[in-house]
Formats: C-alpha cells, sequence, structure tokens
C-alpha cells in the first residue's frame, strides 16, 4: 500500500510544473511521511457545482497548479463537444496566493484547446467577471477565488455562458472530462495567445452599477468601509463616487489586498471578531452604517448602529430592507431565494402581489429563476441587477442599501426603524444558526442519519407540523442533502455545508407584532424560540 502511495507520489512530483509544490512534495517523499502523503494522495480534489475549492499544497487533493490545468482541460474538452470550439472563456481571479498562476495556466489551456481566452486585467471582484461573460458573449468564465475561506485555500468557480455559475448535470459532465485527463504533458498549453483585457470592461462594470439606483435619489448616507483584505475597494470607491455618495471612510489597515489576511481569523464578515476594526473605526467616525465586502466582493455585510455602538445585521435582515426598497421604488418581477433564508422575503412580496421563488442554496439556483428582478440568501449574497449580474454582487448591493440609508435619513429615520416597520406589518422574523465545523467528516454524516432515522416530534416545545427530507426532492425543488422541520411559528433546515466542513442548521421563529409597543416582547420570545430550537436540535442530532 505504501509502495503504491510513492509510486503515485513520484508520478505527480514528475509532472508537477509548479516549482513550489515540487519543492514541497519532495521534502515529504524525503521524509517518508506517509501520514501526510495519504492525506493529498488518497483520492482527488472532486470538482461539484461550486467548482473546486480547497487547501493549497501538492498532490490530487489539493489546489495547485497540476489540479487547476487538469480542470480547465476538462471544462474545454466539455465546451468544445458542445459545439463551443473557438468560443470565448473570460478568466477572473482574486488576490490569494497563486490565483494569478491559476489564471494564466486557465488561460493556456484554453488558447491551447482551440477556444479563445481573456484574462480580466488585475485581481476583480467575482461579480465583474460574472457581469463581463454576459458583456462579452463569453461561453464561459472561470473565477480563481476561494471567497471567504481561510488564507491557505483557493478555488476554481465555473460560469457557463448565461453567466450563471453551473448546476448539474454540467458538473458531473465537465467532472467527467476532468477525470478523462492523463498526462499533463497531454495538455497543449502555449506560451501566448490569450487576451488580457484592458479596463474597458471594468468601465462598463461601473456603468452598469448606476442602473441599480433611482435617478434622482438621495446619496447623503455617510459610511464606513472595509474590503477585508480582498479585491473590493477600488471598484467599490469608483462605484460610490460615480454615483454621487460621499466617499466611504476606509478601514486602512483592511483596504489593500493581502492574501495571508492579517487581522481576522476567518476573512469573513459573518465570523465573530472579523468586522472589530470596522466598529472601531465606525465608532470614530461617526457614520450612518458601516459596509463589510468579503475577499472576492461578491457579498456584502452590513452594520447600523445600535445602542449607543454598533450591531451588524442579518443576512436576512439586510435582504428585508432591499426587497422592501425595491417594493417602494416600484420594482416589478420575481422576488427570489433560498430555502435557508427567512421567509419574510415572501410576506414582502405577497403584500405587493409579486411573485415569490424559493430554490436550494446557491446563487446557481437563484440566478435561474425565470423572471428574476431581485435574489439574496441569507449567507450576505444579494443580486439587484440581475440583468448585469446574475449572481450576488457585493458592490452593486452595497450602493443600494446606501441608497435605502440615504432615503430614510432624509426623513429622520434608520434602517433599523424600516425593520421595525416590517416586523409591525408582517411579523417579527428572527433568524440564527447553528454551525459545527468538525475535523472528522464522518460527524456530519452520523448527525443527518440520527435525525432522519428518528426524526424529532417537538422543537423548543412546538409541535413539528411537517419533516422533510429533502434528498427525495419536493414539487418545486430538485433533490438536495437536507432536512427542513415546520412547526407552528417556527422552520428548521439542516444540510452539510457545500464549501466547507460544517453541518449548517437554519432556524427562524415568527412572532406575531400587534404595534411597535409591542416589539420588545416580541423580541425576547423570538430570542426564547430561537435558543431552545438550538438547544433540543444539539440533542437530537447529537452535536
Amino acid at each position: 500500500m505504501q509502495d503504491d502511495l510513492l509510486a503515485r507520489a513520484q508520478a505527480w512530483l514528475a509532472e508537477d510544473p509548479d516549482a513550489d509544490t515540487r519543492a514541497e512534495l519532495a521534502r515529504l517523499l524525503d521524509a517518508e511521511d506517509h501520514a501526510e502523503l495519504a492525506a493529498r494522495f488518497a483520492g482527488t480534489l472532486q470538482f461539484g457545482t461550486a467548482g473546486l475549492r480547497g487547501e493549497l499544497g501538492a498532490g490530487p487533493l489539493r489546489m495547485n497548479r497540476s489540479v487547476v490545468i487538469r480542470a480547465a482541460a476538462g471544462l474545454a474538452a466539455y465546451l468544445r463537444k458542445r459545439g463551443h470550439s473557438g468560443g470565448l472563456v473570460v478568466i477572473g481571479y482574486d488576490a490569494r496566493h497563486k490565483s494569478a498562476d491559476f489564471a494564466r495556466d486557465t488561460a493556456a489551456v484554453m488558447t491551447g484547446a482551440g477556444l479563445r481566452a481573456a484574462v480580466l486585467p488585475r485581481p476583480l471582484p467575482t461579480p465583474v467577471l460574472a457581469f463581463a461573460i454576459r458583456h462579452l458573449g463569453a461561453v464561459a468564465g472561470v473565477e480563481v477565488t476561494a471567497s471567504h475561506n481561510p488564507p491557505r485555500d483557493n478555488g476554481y468557480k465555473v460560469y457557463l455562458g448565461d453567466g450563471s455559475q453551473i448546476v448539474p448535470p454540467a458538473d458531473a459532465e465537465i467532472a467527467a472530462e476532468i477525470a478523462a485527463v492523463r498526462a499533463l504533458a497531454d495538455v497543449p498549453r502555449p506560451d501566448s495567445g490569450w487576451e488580457t483585457l484592458d479596463d474597458a470592461v471594468t468601465d462598463a462594470y461601473l456603468a452598469r452599477t448606476d442602473a441599480v439606483l433611482a435617478e434622482g435619489s438621495p446619496r447623503t448616507a455617510r459610511t464606513v468601509y472595509t474590503a477585508m483584505h480582498g479585491v473590493g475597494k477600488d471598484t467599490l470607491l469608483a462605484a460610490f463616487a460615480r454615483a454621487g455618495f460621499p466617499a466611504p471612510e476606509l478601514v486602512a489597515e483592511q483596504a489593500e489586498p493581502d492574501p495571508d489576511f492579517p487581522t481576522v481569523a476567518f476573512p469573513n464578515p459573518e465570523e465573530p471578531g472579523a468586522m472589530d476594526l470596522a466598529f472601531a473605526r465606525a465608532r470614530a467616525t461617526g457614520p450612518d452604517l458601516i459596509i463589510a465586502n468579503d475577499p472576492d466582493a461578491d457579498r456584502c455585510a452590513v452594520a447600523v448602529p445600535d445602542g449607543g455602538d454598533w450591531r451588524m445585521l442579518r443576512g436576512d435582515e439586510v435582504g428585508a430592507l432591499l426587497a422592501a426598497h425595491l417594493v417602494a421604488r416600484g420594482a416589478r418581477g420575481t422576488f427570489a431565494e433560498s430555502i435557508v433564508s427567512c421567509s419574510l422575503l415572501g410576506r414582502i412580496a405577497g403584500a405587493a402581489g409579486l411573485p415569490h421563488a424559493e430554490t436550494l442554496t446557491g446563487f446557481k439556483w437563484i440566478a435561474r429563476v425565470e423572471g428574476l428582478r431581485y435574489g439574496y440568501e441569507e449567507a450576505l449574497g444579494y443580486c439587484v441587477d440581475p440583468e448585469g449580474v446574475r449572481d450576488k454582487d457585493g458592490i452593486t448591493a452595497a450602493l443600494l442599501i446606501t441608497e435605502l440609508a440615504s432615503v430614510l435619513k432624509e426623513d429622520g429615520r434608520t434602517l433599523t426603524d424600516l425593520l421595525d416597520d416590517l416586523a409591525v406589518e408582517h411579523g417579527l422574523h428572527a433568524t440564527d444558526q447553528l454551525a459545527v465545523r468538525v475535523e472528522d467528516l464522518s460527524v456530519i454524516a452520523e448527525a443527518m442519519r440520527r435525525l432522519r432515522e428518528q426524526p424529532p416530534a417537538r422543537l423548543a416545545g412546538l409541535e413539528v407540523t411537517r419533516a422533510e427530507d429533502l434528498t427525495r426532492g419536493t414539487e418545486t425543488l430538485p433533490p438536495t442533502d437536507g432536512l427542513r422541520y415546520t412547526l407552528e411559528g417556527a422552520r428548521v433546515i439542516v444540510r452539510p455545508s457545500g464549501t466547507e466542513p460544517k453541518l449548517k442548521c437554519y432556524l427562524e421563529a415568527v412572532v406575531p407584532v400587534a404595534d411597535h409597543a409591542a416589539l420588545p416582547d416580541a423580541r425576547v420570545r423570538a430570542a426564547e424560540l430561537l435558543a431552545a430550537l438550538k438547544r433540543d436540535l444539539s440533542a437530537a442530532a447529537g452535536i
């Protein structure tokens, strides 16, 4: 067994095009570190609907140039078989370690396969790539990014010509083509022949951002902004300047791209401590709101003044605020969300006489909703201009929430005032999440098995009126690995994360509110329900 492991590692080493990972693998072989070699060669990084994502390093279970070249070759073969020979593939990348190398390798492989390749001019937000695909009439796009994953990770996200991320069966078909790639020497990789785009695409994207705002709307709200060591700053500042908003106060320590993300444990605005520097800047400057992007700027976080300090709004709260703003502006079309997001969006859409749709988790599904006007999911993702970007976009979402804050400011009101109004009109919709990060993925499988075999009859003292195993699909949803429990005044969804080693449980409590005076008691009741749901679900799942 060890001889086979060593043989596979030696074969990988012999064709590895990257000096860094060659040296890394040679050290492991010299040290005869069989445990670490097994961790890297016990399989291959799986290509799925999130593309590829994993830790950087040598071997087929890590992100590296060898893995990326094979992925690009598989994508090229898939495109050619579907009649796209000679078609354009646009490639974007973030500022993580090896991102530029992976983008260049992809361009070389596409060129060698007879496709045309165009690479964005520098590290740019993911929504610029999603925009460029449709703007340039490309047959596919690739974004090299690990979004908000830890610094040691990178990833490879694939879009097709409609500007949306891949969904089944395309993922499995591309994976089969990747698996068919033999030696890297068989993959033509010329040294030139692709195009490096200039700023025209970025300028076109910025011109499109103007469309998300209402003509003549107030532009007075003052913001503090953090790019979270990512690539969002220049694009967001340019968009804000075009719109006529006051220039955001920057969190200087996090303003420039840094692949090591030195000031945060996880470069994700949702993680504890990630927003501390932004809060400190806001305390010093007194803005109306804080805006944060994740490192590839496809997500947008918002924080607001609260009781003398600052509070992060939940993604569901921002999702409802943006929906209410669009309704007030007379938006027409379907309002969509993923099933793990708050049911308040359905209430807002219904009251406005607008269609509402639920999809599986991920913008690859939301972006495909027919007649989409607005889509969001609770993990800070918002699509406010689906004609321009069929994906979540943290830049245009930041513009729209700042416009809303400006409109409210003109009336002496705030975002939290509007949230209170929505609670009185539609009931207080409170959400929380129980997320369990694991080292051993079998823990997640065991928890899901236990819940399937012994589904809870009651949670938080409420009867489970409906228990659904989503692997069977529903009338409106294709099958997915998840469980949904409906209770009187509450809802719980349990699913393994698609991008991280986590079990994620999404909790919602809905409490009727008679008037504004009843809000404090409703919040207490909702908090009690969420705490009880979390406790009882943990016990039922054995986590």
